[in-house]
């Protein structure tokens, strides 16, 4: 479904953590995230820390959002 709406002119960011799944697939823009259960956040941490996850990777897709690519990309989570 991603490779049909970039055929159609949409930006697509996919926010996985299987890499390679994404890869295989067509994802053209890839932002890892941190588990299967829990993609972007960790339940095991302070709500606090949790926020500053979420705001991270949430920045970094719409980074790649705008972002101009000519092949496969996997944008880098500091």
């Amino acid at each position: 479904m991603v490779k049909e709406f970039e055929k159609a002119g949409f930006p697509i960011v996919q926010m996985c953590n299987l890499i390679p799944v994404a890869k295989t697939v067509g994802s053209n823009r890839i932002v890892p995230t941190i588990s299967i259960p829990y993609p972007l956040g960790d339940p095991g941490t302070p709500k606090e820390e949790q926020w500053k996850l979420r705001m991270n990777r949430t920045k970094i897709a719409l980074d790649a959002l705008a972002t101009d690519i000519k092949e496969q990309t996997i944008f880098k989570v500091s």
